[in-house]
C-alpha cells in the first residue's frame, strides 16, 4: 500500500504534536488512494463553526476507471477524530502562530484510509538555513562513512 508523504512540512514547520486523523472520502477517491495518486501542494486543516476539522486543497486525482461519478480532485474532506483532540487542536490553533498541516497520508492494516496531521509552527528564514545545514552536514558524514 502506498504512503505519500508531505516532505516540505518538516522544512517549512517546526511541529509540536502529531495526529491521526481518519477521512470521509467516496468510492473513487479511495480507490485513488490505493494508486497512491495523491498530492499536498499548498494542502491544510481548519475549523469550520460547527467544530469539524477539514482539509483543504489536498489533491487526490481522479480514478482513472471512474465514470460520471468520479469525485472533484480538491474537494475539502472532513477529518476524523476524537472530541478531546479536536478541542486541545482548537485551543492551541488560538494562540498565535500556530496551525494545522496534514504531514502523510497512509492506508492502515484494516484498509481505511488515515491522515497524519501536525500542529506546527511556521519556521523562519534562519531557521530553514539551519535544516539545510544540518541536512548537508548529515550528508558529508554518511558519505565519509560509506569510503571506509
Amino acid at each position: 500500500m502506498p504512503e505519500v508523504k508531505n516532505r516540505s512540512a518538516y522544512f517549512e514547520y517546526h511541529i509540536e504534536n502529531k495526529y491521526v486523523a481518519g477521512m470521509v472520502l467516496t468510492g473513487t477517491e479511495i480507490k485513488s488512494l490505493r494508486e497512491g495518486k495523491a498530492s499536498f501542494n499548498d494542502a491544510y486543516c481548519y475549523f469550520t463553526s460547527t467544530g469539524e476539522l477539514i482539509v483543504k486543497s489536498l489533491h487526490i486525482a481522479e480514478y482513472s476507471h471512474g465514470t460520471s461519478a468520479n469525485h472533484d480532485p480538491l474537494r475539502e474532506r472532513k477529518l476524523l477524530l476524537q472530541k478531546k483532540e479536536l478541542q486541545k487542536l482548537q485551543s492551541k490553533l488560538k494562540e498565535r502562530g500556530f496551525t494545522i498541516i496534514p504531514l502523510r497520508l497512509f492506508i492502515n492494516e484494516k484498509g481505511l484510509a488515515k491522515m497524519e496531521i501536525g500542529l506546527a509552527k511556521g519556521k523562519k528564514l534562519y531557521d530553514k538555513r539551519e535544516s539545510i545545514k544540518k541536512r548537508d552536514t548529515d550528508r558529508e558524514i554518511k558519505r565519509h562513512l560509506n569510503r571506509y
